[in-house]
């Protein structure tokens, strides 16, 4: 059987999350999934926080509530790649979440884009496989929230760039080759998440946000790291507060 054909919609889950994760009593509606450490701690040294939840996946990975302006929000630090995030996102909605904006960085398919420009994917090229057991196989997976996600970037005056990009699996295996072809789709970015979370989102019905922050150049006759792993921390302040703010006007 080819990948294409693993979707199988009325399919019966061996493992259910809804009947193997605890659903949480006052599990907040909206969650903010990050992706490194030093922007969860940015956050729960920032906000006041307490810890409600974790989750097992060879890591222990709590779950914390947070408040700004009185509102509560979720906060966890996910993993990286789409398997593993897909997988985190399952447990998450399984608990309570109705919503989870997810926000991390992406690499540049176009030298123009300076670093740390805020990315509304589109839509996301399915170069991974999780989506495949989420959604009829396509090139690509619409993001179906990136509209109403503009909107707040446009009332917070957050200067973006909407675009497709590039989900791939195999951060190593971004070839020249392939980063053309995926120009030539209309790709601007590339990251390792997007088809799998939006795929996981719109199976369950649920609402998933992402939005991408522009860190490394592949589009260069080498790899420019920039500011990817290297962020100054008045720049992440700013993003965070952009995914906070932006949290609290999303229900």
């Amino acid at each position: 059987m080819s990948l294409i054909d693993t979707f199988d919609k009325d399919g019966i889950e061996i493992i259910d999350p809804y009947k193997v994760i605890r659903r949480i009593d006052d599990f907040p509606e909206t969650v903010i999934a990050v992706f490194t450490e030093e922007f969860a701690d940015l956050a729960l040294n920032t906000l006041k926080s307490e810890q409600i939840s974790h989750m097992d996946c060879g890591i222990t990975v709590p779950v914390y509530k947070i408040w700004h302006d009185g509102k509560p929000l979720g906060l966890y630090n996910t993993l990286l790649g789409g398997a593993a995030s897909a997988a985190l996102l399952e447990e998450i909605f399984a608990k309570g979440a109705k919503r989870v904006l997810l926000f991390g960085s992406c690499g540049c398919l176009d030298k123009n884009i300076a670093s740390g420009h805020m990315i509304v994917p589109t839509a996301a090229y399915r170069d991974e496989g999780t989506s495949y057991h989420y959604a009829e196989a396509g090139d690509f997976i619409e993001v179906k929230t990136a509209d109403k996600l503009a909107e707040i970037f446009a009332e917070m005056n957050i200067p973006y760039i909407k675009t497709k990009t590039w989900t791939t699996d195999s951060f190593y295996r971004e070839t020249k080759t392939n980063m053309e072809l995926r120009k030539k789709d209309g790709c601007a970015v590339v990251d390792m998440e997007c088809a799998s979370v939006m795929a996981v989102g719109q199976f369950r019905g649920k609402e998933v946000y992402e939005f991408l922050y522009a860190a490394d150049c592949l589009d260069n006759s080498s790899w420019d790291k920039r500011i990817l792993g290297e962020m100054p921390d008045d720049m992440r302040g700013q993003i965070l507060k952009i995914a906070i703010e932006t949290a609290v006007r999303l229900d």
